[in-house]
């Protein structure tokens, strides 16, 4: 696939539309940006949200605002609070999330973080 590029622009997160994912328990408001091979979202979890699946997808994480606790299938688990990231590739590990206050994050994912085979 041939990355087309793409062009200076800025985004206005408050112009573009929530769409609403119910977790397990919580919900998650996600404003997305799409562009050939690459995702773009603002997501913010409310209180009390914990992720209704287990995501094998790479993530590229910065929060924003509030906490979120990451959780592995291995049984471990990482906190995020405001300014810190996290970053994993496409099938290297089984993770979820979940909050108690709520958190607001920038999350970046796409064709990057597939592993090479």
């Amino acid at each position: 696939m041939r990355n087309k590029g793409i062009p200076f622009q800025t985004i206005d997160w408050k112009t573009i539309p929530k769409t609403r994912h119910t977790g397990t328990t919580g919900v998650a408001y996600w404003q997305t940006m799409q562009f050939e091979g690459l995702r773009v979202r603002y997501v913010e979890y409310s209180a009390d949200y914990l992720a209704d699946h287990w995501c094998e997808k790479g993530h590229v994480v910065y929060c924003l605002k509030g906490e979120v606790v990451n959780e592995l299938a291995d049984g471990t688990s990482s906190t995020l609070t405001e300014g810190m990231s996290y970053i994993v590739s496409d099938e290297l590990s089984s993770h979820r999330s979940r909050t108690e206050k709520g958190v607001h994050l920038l999350i970046i994912d796409g064709d990057f973080l597939k592993l090479r085979q």
